[in-house]
Order: C-alpha cells, then sequence, then structure tokens
C-alpha cells in the first residue's frame, strides 16, 4: 500500500510538472488548468468554518454562510501581517463581530501562519483541544487556491473529519475566472500550479532527507 501510494504521487507531480511547464510555456487549456485548481463542493452543515487568513472578502463570505446555517462556529487562524498591519485573528473577529456574528460563535488562533500547511496544523491543534467533538469542517479561500488546500487538510487532518470546499465566489474576489485576461490571475494560476507540485513533493512522498532540504523553501 506505501509503495502503490508513493507510485500515485510520483505520477501526481510527473503531471503537476508538466502542466506548470506548459502555463509557463503557452496559454493552451487555460479552462481546463483553471478548472482543476477550483474545487467547490456542495455544502452541508458542517461543526466549524474556517477562514485562511486572507484578504477580507473571505472574511466576509464565511460570514455568509454562518449566517445560511451552514455552521455554528467560525474559526479565524493568522497572527500579524505587515502587508496589512493588522492581526489577522483579531481583525477578522472585529469585522464578524461589526456584522452581527456572535461572540459566542468565534473562535481565534492568533499564531503565525507562514503557509497553507501551518493554516491547517493551526485547525488541527483546534480541533484537538475543543470541547466538542468536530467531525466536519468548511474551509474558505480563493478560488484558485482551493486545489491545494483540499489535498493539504486532507493530508494533516485526522480521516474522520470531512473537509469540504468553499471557494470565494470570483464576482467577490480579486481573482477572474478567464484567469489568462488578467495579469493578477494569470500569476495566481502560476504560482498555485508550482506550489502544488512542490506541496506534493515536500509533504507527500515521504522523503525525509529531501522534506528537510524543501523546508528551506516553505510557500504559502
Amino acid at each position: 500500500m506505501i509503495h502503490s501510494k508513493r507510485f500515485l504521487a510520483l505520477i501526481t507531480v510527473a503531471i503537476l510538472a508538466s502542466m506548470s511547464l506548459l502555463l509557463y510555456r503557452t496559454t493552451i487549456l487555460p479552462c481546463l488548468l483553471g478548472s482543476f485548481l477550483v474545487v467547490h463542493d456542495s455544502l452541508q452543515p458542517a461543526d466549524v468554518l474556517h477562514v485562511i487568513a486572507g484578504d477580507d472578502y473571505r472574511t466576509d463570505y464565511a460570514i455568509q454562510l454562518y449566517k445560511e446555517g451552514f455552521s455554528k462556529v467560525i474559526f479565524f487562524t493568522g497572527g500579524w501581517c505587515a502587508l496589512h498591519h493588522y492581526y489577522h485573528g483579531r481583525h477578522a473577529k472585529e469585522r464578524a463581530l461589526a456584522q452581527g456574528v456572535p461572540l459566542e460563535a468565534i473562535a481565534v488562533d492568533e499564531s503565525p501562519v507562514t503557509s497553507t500547511y501551518s493554516e491547517a496544523l493551526r485547525l488541527k491543534a483546534y480541533i484537538a483541544q475543543s470541547h466538542n467533538p468536530i467531525r466536519s469542517v468548511i474551509v474558505v479561500s480563493d478560488p484558485f487556491h482551493m486545489r491545494r488546500v483540499r489535498w493539504t487538510y486532507q493530508h494533516v487532518l485526522d480521516d474522520e473529519i470531512k473537509v469540504q470546499m468553499a471557494p470565494v465566489p470570483f464576482e467577490t474576489s480579486r481573482y477572474q475566472q478567464h484567469w489568462w485576461e488578467d495579469d493578477e490571475s494569470r500569476l495566481m494560476v502560476k504560482e498555485e500550479l508550482l506550489k502544488l507540485l512542490y506541496y506534493y513533493i515536500r509533504y507527500g512522498l515521504g522523503w525525509t532527507p529531501l522534506s528537510k532540504w524543501l523546508a528551506a523553501f516553505d510557500v504559502e
């Protein structure tokens, strides 16, 4: 079974490497590449909504899902952000309170998070110390981020935890569905394909010496 998983991981790495190279050299199959990165589940109510630290529209979308009844708790992560000059978790909490989310429905972890992987670890720690059993989560982030988010959270969390993806709608986010027509969106897709490849090698293959060496290049 271990050899089978490693073989599948190697095949995945090879495919992602080919896709990344293709993307940097041409715009062939742009729709397919973008669709591959976007993962949007048909949501069912979950025990926790987790918002990956980022732009305010992620927080706002999680608040919308909360008000629609998809969870009774929103979990915010993120410490000091030099870009925005605030603590992500604290800022998101204040934003949620201002929009009518009750204090008892908000959980915050202000530990520094430097990557998607570290976000998943903070959620795992929150689940482990929660007084109420947590068996399902909905994760909110940007559309093109979701493929890597799903792989990471399924890799980090126990198999018993159901993980659902809730990307912010394109019309609300800073990225365009026709990503090849927009510079920022095009950069996001290119970087996500490369980061997904990096994550498969860094965390998925289980080669300890290589993983330790790659740790020096950890990316968001």
